[in-house]
């Protein structure tokens, strides 16, 4: 008998160790006050940014975070290359903690495949390998994201890494608030952005 039960003990653990199936690729949920916005996470073809993105979403930075910036037709300036996009993170809500993360190395659009149609994501940066915890959603299609676009003048891109699959109606909702110098007259307030 001592022998059955250590054989069994033996195969739980055995199973126990092995690695669990991926059911496809991770959602998240951005809850804010006008409805939830679901996104898949394109882990796959932008490991790194949308890693980092799960890690944030993991550590709690994005609780109480906000959308606090869009672009629109009127508030760039008229020689500017236009994008319609709403941006959000801890910027506003945490700068200190936005100012101390280390950034993520560049994903460009050419490497990872992910172009910026209507609902991407993408990671907000100055600099390659500035990106960090702020993000923008596109409201309309930009190739002046892309790799080789003429939004960003060193022209690699933005990182984009993931796609919104419900609540493109919200994002345009909140894109379409009172604004002033492109940023939101009050911001809009993230209750928390978690796994689904």
């Amino acid at each position: 008998m001592n022998k059955w039960f250590i054989t069994i003990c033996f195969f739980l653990f055995i199973a126990s160790c092995k690695e669990p199936e991926q059911k496809g690729l991770p959602h998240v949920i951005i809850e804010t006050g006008y409805g939830e916005i679901e996104i898949e996470l394109y882990t796959n073809k932008a490991p790194l940014t949308a890693n980092a993105f799960l890690n944030y979403i993991d550590s709690g930075y994005y609780n109480q975070c906000n959308f606090y910036r869009v672009l629109n037709m009127y508030n760039q300036p008229s020689n500017a290359p236009k994008a319609f996009l709403v941006q959000g993170g801890i910027w506003k809500s945490n700068n200190k903690l936005a100012q101390s993360l280390q950034g993520i190395p560049h994903e460009s659009t050419k490497q990872t495949g992910i172009l910026h149609k209507e609902g991407t994501i993408s990671m907000a940066r100055n600099e390659p390998g500035s990106g960090g915890p702020e993000f923008f959603i596109m409201v309309e299609d930009e190739t002046g994201f892309d790799y080789g676009g003429e939004n960003m003048e060193d022209g690699l891109g933005f990182a984009a890494f993931g796609s919104v699959v419900r609540g493109m109606p919200i994002v345009r909702k909140i894109h379409d608030l009172k604004e002033a110098n492109q940023y939101l007259q009050p911001p809009v307030y993230i209750h928390t952005i978690r796994r689904k």
